[in-house]
């Protein structure tokens, strides 16, 4: 049988990718990924020439037999998200679910996630966290969550880490100040690129700034 490789890419900066990650990107049969488009930039940065497979939310399922046969065939293969570690709110967590089902092996190649860069440079508690991806999009169930976040919190202190789009970024920070209260926060954006930005301010003055300027890139938000 083959392996299945989860391959850690860059959040940003292509250069933050690591020397194993690049040999096993090499050596492998062809390449899972969300976006050839993007996951294409990066091969050609470090001059790998593989067969691209587009897997994504909508596709997964089906893509996942033949991609089993590869494996029980003897073929490796390495799963890769546009950015970061797969499977943290992208795709891949059924194709690992089948691949162990079928015996075959799964092999973590670690490296970049923006929940972690994102925790590491927040000043806040980083020894307990609890990572909740994307809240849900439903105000009602956005709130209920955080509700049970606070009760949680009451009992265990620890640090949260919540990933946001631009669109919906104002109607999080409202909600968590709803719930929590005018707390300190701490907001990164576009972690590693060129226009990586980190505020740690009260949450109210958060929505001041993103209340006066259309909010754009990927947020991680740390509280």
């Amino acid at each position: 049988m083959g392996t299945l490789y989860i391959v850690s890419t860059p959040i940003g900066n292509l250069e933050d990718i690591t020397f194993r990650a690049i040999s096993t990107l090499r050596t492998v049969d062809y390449i899972l990924c969300e976006d050839t488009r993007i996951t294409g930039k990066l091969l050609t940065r470090y001059s790998i020439n593989k067969k691209m497979v587009s897997i994504t939310d909508f596709n997964e399922e089906s893509k996942i037999p033949p991609i089993l046969n590869d494996l029980i065939s003897g073929k490796n293969i390495a799963l890769v998200s546009d950015a970061g570690t797969p499977l943290i709110s992208d795709p891949g967590f059924k194709l690992v679910r089948e691949a162990i089902k079928n015996g075959i092996c799964v092999e973590s190649i670690p490296g970049p996630t923006a929940a972690i860069a994102a925790l590491t440079v927040s000043g806040l508690p980083t020894d307990k966290f609890l990572f909740l991806g994307y809240l849900p999009k439903k105000g009602g169930k956005r709130l209920k969550i955080l509700e049970n976040l606070k009760s949680s919190q009451d009992l265990i202190k620890f640090t949260a880490v919540i990933y946001e789009s631009p669109f919906r970024l104002l109607k999080t920070l409202s909600a968590i100040k709803e719930i929590f209260g005018d707390v300190n926060i701490v907001i990164c954006r576009e972690l590693t690129k060129l226009h990586e930005e980190t505020r740690r301010e009260k949450i109210s003055e958060s929505i001041r700034h993103f209340s006066r300027i259309e909010p754009k890139g990927e947020f991680t938000i740390v509280v």
